[in-house]
């Protein structure tokens, strides 16, 4: 089996060879470039982003400074707002939905390592998918691990752990997150005043 085809799948893989590194790389030499930008460059912004990402919908802005494994394994939908600090660990595909805001320091990723230290010290890694459906507000600080999805209109609160999936219209949060309660009526009258 491939690497590719491994890593695709969850099984154990070094990436090392077919072209890994040359694409990691790659991506690395465009965050570099988008870091680099002055913040009135919002054009060569845009640019950059359609480059980088597998794709990338309408109105997307992200904040520099951001960091990425590969970027190309990553997919944003329309009207995504990253705040700074912004890591994306896309060993597998991350899928961002529409409408998602993600606040400063927060990590997405893909990737881990064996906990058995015999296996670990191979240099082995395994990555699982990462989605995050739309109108998803991550909080500051929030760590997203490798094979969680987390549903729509959902909120994750600042500092949370992601571990596990959550489910659609839910605020969550925790180290390890977990659901505090559902989105209701009150949420919505808690700003219209």
């Amino acid at each position: 089996m491939s690497v590719r085809r491994r890593m695709e799948v969850g099984e154990l893989y070094t990436d090392h060879c077919e072209g890994l590194p040359e694409e990691r790389r790659a991506g690395k030499e465009l965050v570099y470039d988008y870091n680099l930008t002055r913040p009135a460059q919002e054009t060569r912004r845009a640019e950059l982003l359609k480059q980088l990402f597998g794709s990338v919908g309408e109105n997307c802005w992200i904040e520099p400074p951001i960091r990425v494994a590969y970027g190309s394994h990553t997919h944003i939908g329309n009207n995504f707002y990253g705040n700074f600090n912004f890591v994306v660990v896309d060993d597998a595909t991350v899928t961002i939905g529409d409408n998602v805001m993600v606040a400063p320091n927060v990590t997405i990723s893909t990737a881990g390592h064996p906990i058995a230290p015999e296996i670990r010290i191979t240099g082995q890694q395994f990555s699982l998918p990462v989605t995050i459906e739309d109108n998803v507000w991550l909080g500051t600080g929030v760590i997203i691990n490798p094979g969680v999805t987390i549903g729509r209109n959902s909120v994750i609160g600042a500092g949370s752990v992601v571990t596990k999936s959550i489910p659609a219209n839910v605020v969550a949060a925790g180290v390890p997150c977990r659901v505090l309660r559902e989105i209701n009526e009150e949420d919505k009258l808690a700003f219209s005043r």
